[in-house]
């Protein structure tokens, strides 16, 4: 006699927020699979210049800030949205990325970089930062860690 089991099902629960970043993530990549790779990169720029004018203005500066120091530090990386956060991408990947504070109404903007980012340092190194505000030493400091996650 074979014994039945019973599945246990775990309820996932998705904020408000978490939900609408699924579907501006489900919308970017309908838009890049219409575009094609060609326009890619200009139109990605486009999207998050917009996408930081939209930003409320502790936000909106911190990101304008990012984006030219990405510029500066990484000019090979690739502007594009993210789950609706400005994003640089290396060959489609992720590096890194600005997520502001209103986003998921945090009390902080983090800067985060994924696992494509070489900052590997020992057996443990940050990944992310919370930012209220940027200073010409912190903007010192994200340019050096820019410029190692892209080695």
């Amino acid at each position: 006699m074979a014994t039945q089991k019973t599945a246990t099902r775990t309820a996932v629960s998705f904020s408000e927020e978490e939900r609408a970043a699924m579907k501006e993530h489900a919308q970017e990549l309908k838009t890049a699979a219409r575009r094609g790779s060609r326009a890619a990169k200009a139109d990605g720029e486009n999207d998050v210049l917009a996408k930081i004018a939209q930003m409320q203005d502790s936000d909106r500066v911190m990101a304008e800030r990012i984006h030219a120091i990405v510029k500066a530090n990484a000019p090979g990386l690739t502007p594009k949205l993210w789950y609706g956060m400005p994003s640089y991408a290396k060959d489609g990947k992720v590096v890194l990325f600005f997520q502001s504070a209103e986003k998921f109404k945090a009390r902080y903007a983090t800067l985060g970089f994924n696992d494509i980012a070489t900052l590997d340092d020992g057996t443990m190194w940050p990944t992310a930062f919370a930012l209220v505000k940027l200073t010409a030493a912190d903007e010192k400091a994200i340019g050096a860690r820019v410029q190692k996650a892209v080695r």
